[in-house]
């Protein structure tokens, strides 16, 4: 499951506003400054504070929060550019980037060198 599956999902288990404002979180992700590990970060923080009020749906959430951590964020040091660009929904704005230094952004972002 990619991220933009992830939200999806997330999406899914709850109206309630911490799980629809964590789907949100997740998504803003891939246009703002903060590289994968700070996203795991943020999530994880995200996660121990925000107040879910079923129990069943933040095991729901947090689960599938962490199926994606673990194989997208922990397993990214073995991925390819083009397998991180998946994973993390951003082949699309990378490919419409302006120019190379605005492709850095996604190198950086995805902690991959080029």
């Amino acid at each position: 499951m990619n991220i933009d599956e992830l939200t999806k999902n997330i999406r899914k288990v709850s109206s309630e506003k911490n799980v629809q404002e964590l789907a949100e979180f997740i998504q803003k992700w891939k246009t703002d400054e903060q590289n994968t590990v700070e996203l795991k970060e943020s999530v994880e923080r995200y996660l121990g504070n925000a107040w879910i009020d079923k129990k069943a749906d933040f095991e729901k959430v947090y689960g599938m929060w962490s199926e994606f951590r673990d194989s997208a964020i922990n397993g990214i040091g073995g991925m390819t550019m083009n397998e991180r660009l998946y994973w993390f929904g951003l082949f699309e704005l990378f490919e419409n980037a302006r120019n190379e230094t605005e492709q850095e952004k996604y190198y950086r972002k995805l902690m991959a060198k080029k």
